[in-house]
């Protein structure tokens, strides 16, 4: 069983596997980069203004503070997701490939093994043949 597996991994393309190894590589580092810098958005500095006019005010410019911070959070979510599909992109492009390899091996593998029942029989009817003509004598 251990054959099969030999020949599929010698069919697979390791110079395109490994050649499109830093690309994936740089993917994942970008995506881990951008997810390891989403720290929380630190809170708006409080101004002198800020502590002396009224409630209503400070509770309006709080809420514009967030406002900034959660738009500042979505473009990063949307930049790790941009990431994230370009990775997976990747990564399914290179799954293609490698099933592709193995479908053509798993055609190969039918055609060896009928070729090899192929040649059992004829060296069973060769042998038996033999056989026949050695025992008539």
């Amino acid at each position: 069983m251990a054959i099969p597996w030999l020949a599929v991994l010698q069919s697979v393309p390791w110079s395109e596997v490994i050649s499109n190894a830093p690309k994936l590589a740089d993917g994942a580092r970008k995506l881990w980069s951008t997810v390891g810098n989403n720290a929380a958005p630190p809170d708006a500095p409080v101004t002198p203004a800020e502590r002396v006019s009224s409630p209503e005010a400070q509770a309006v410019a709080a809420l514009e503070a967030r406002a900034l911070a959660i738009e500042a959070a979505v473009s990063d979510l949307h930049g790790q997701m941009l990431a994230s599909s370009e990775l997976i992109k990747a990564l399914a492009e290179q799954n293609a490939q490698l099933v592709a390899r193995v479908e053509v091996m798993r055609g190969r593998l039918v055609r060896l093994g009928v070729a090899g029942g192929v040649l059992a029989i004829a060296a069973l009817l060769g042998l038996l043949l033999a056989l026949m003509r050695h025992g008539g004598t």
